[in-house]
This record gives structure tokens, sequence and C-alpha cells, in this order.
């Protein structure tokens, strides 16, 4: 399937004001992102921060999330903001980034311009998957920053302090909070009711309203309830726990009722 007959892209999605829901991939494995992409996960997030993947893993995952269903975004989350490997994730066929641990306008300015072909940014322009390896070099360049979602990670109390400035800059499509980072930032690891942490999380809501920007979270937690709640609240942006948590519930569950008595 050519870039021109796909699916409307994730990120226009958002800005027309759909809800999507997701998941996290950690496993490195193209079977389980190609098998999670065809039970209809509207994207894909592929962990190169807290797993062992890296580029060249990256790159067939993508391909089998594609081959598990063309509808189904393929994002990628970053192991930091660096313009040099940016811009690979991206032309390995990223539909979107979200880069981890973005605290301040310099980091979020640093993100557009890896992921922005000029005027925009800096991105710069080659041969990849991104393009057809060449084939639709010209449609790509016309189309990418249209169509490619940029997200900052809020993961840290002083990112929170500083959201305005961050949502100002120019190319931010999306803020993705990152609970356990935040809360342990705020010395609360873990601690999703304490009520300093839940005003953080309100204003980062806040913040997203007032500048009009995407709101989107990750519930680690198997139980969909918690992701109903988050929808209801008005996340866009859905991360449902991740492929090694639910097998790893799966297995426990199984093995717990298997031996009960």
């Amino acid at each position: 399937m050519t870039k021109a007959s796909a699916p409307i892209s994730l990120r226009q999605r958002l800005l027309a004001g759909e809800s999507v829901i997701g998941s996290w991939i950690n496993s490195g494995s193209p079977i389980v992102a190609e098998l999670m992409a065809a039970s209809g996960f509207d994207f894909l997030c592929v962990d190169a921060e807290h797993s062992a993947v890296d580029l060249p893993q990256v790159q067939p995952m993508f391909q089998a999330i594609e081959s598990g269903r063309p509808g189904c975004a393929a994002v990628v989350r970053l192991h930091g903001v660096d313009y040099s490997f940016v811009k690979r994730y991206l032309d390995a066929g990223a539909d979107g980034v979200i880069a981890p641990l973005v605290r301040n306008k310099a980091d979020a300015e640093l993100l557009v311009q890896a992921c922005k072909y000029p005027p925009e940014g800096l991105r710069g322009l080659g041969f990849c998957r991104a393009n057809d390896y060449g084939m639709r070099i010209d449609d790509e360049f016309v189309c990418a920053n249209d169509n490619t979602l940029v997200a900052v990670q809020i993961e840290h109390i002083e990112a929170v302090k500083n959201i305005d400035e961050i949502l100002e800059v120019p190319g931010i499509d999306a803020v993705f909070i990152g609970p356990y980072d935040l809360s342990a930032s705020m010395g609360l690891a873990g601690q999703f009711e304490h009520p300093d942490y839940v005003a953080a999380l309100n204003e980062i809501r806040t913040a997203c309203e007032r500048h009009k920007t995407i709101s989107g979270i990750h519930v680690v937690s198997v139980d969909p309830a918690e992701g109903k709640v988050r929808l209801a609240e008005g996340y866009q942006l859905l991360a449902y726990s991740l492929d090694i948590t639910m097998l790893a519930t799966t297995c426990q569950n199984g093995l717990a009722a298997l031996r009960s008595e």
C-alpha cells in the first residue's frame, strides 16, 4: 500500500478530535507487533527507551505492524531528543514519536527541528523506508510534516512547571504523561491517588486545553476500567498497558487458577 492510498494518519485523526487507543511494545518481537496490530489497536508504540530494542530491531517491527493492519500507526518512544537519531527512526517509517523527559522549551524546540522537514525544521532528506526507498521522495517531503505526530512526554515535575513554554513551541502536537516517572520525580513513585500527583495531572490537562494541545497518558494496568476513566476525562491519546505486562498477567492469572483448590 502506498502512502497516497494509506488510511488517514494518526496525527490527522487526533487533530480532527478523535480519541485513539494504542498499546506499548517492549518485547522487541515482530510477531507480537503484528499480532497486536491485527487485534485492532489504533497505534502501537515501540519502546526504544526502556527496552533493549534499538533501530535495527525497530524497522522490522514497523513493517510487522503495517503487515498486521495498515491502519495501525507505528510510533516510537525515543531514548532521547537528539537530531542524529530522531531522524533515523522517522526514516525507518515511524508515523509519530514520543520524546521522553522533555523538561523545557529548548528540549521541545530541538525535537521539532529533528522531526520536521524544512522550512519547519532541519530533518534531512534521503532515500529510506519512509519514502519507499526513494520512489516517493517528493510526495513524502510534502506530506510528512502534516502526518507525523510529535509528542512530548511530560514525566518530571520540572516539565509541569514549564508546561506553558513547552506547549508554546510550534510543531508540538501532543503531550503524553508518563505516570511512574512523573510521580517518582515528586517523591511519590506509584502513588497515583496522592493529591499532589492528581493536581499535577490536572495542571497538565488544563494547559493542554489552554494551548489546544492533544493530551495523552499511559495506563499500565491491564484492567480496562482505568482506561475508560481516562478517556472520559478527555485524554485523546490513550496507551493501554504493554505487551510484557499483558503476557505476564495472563500467565500469572492462569497459573493461579489452575493451582487453586
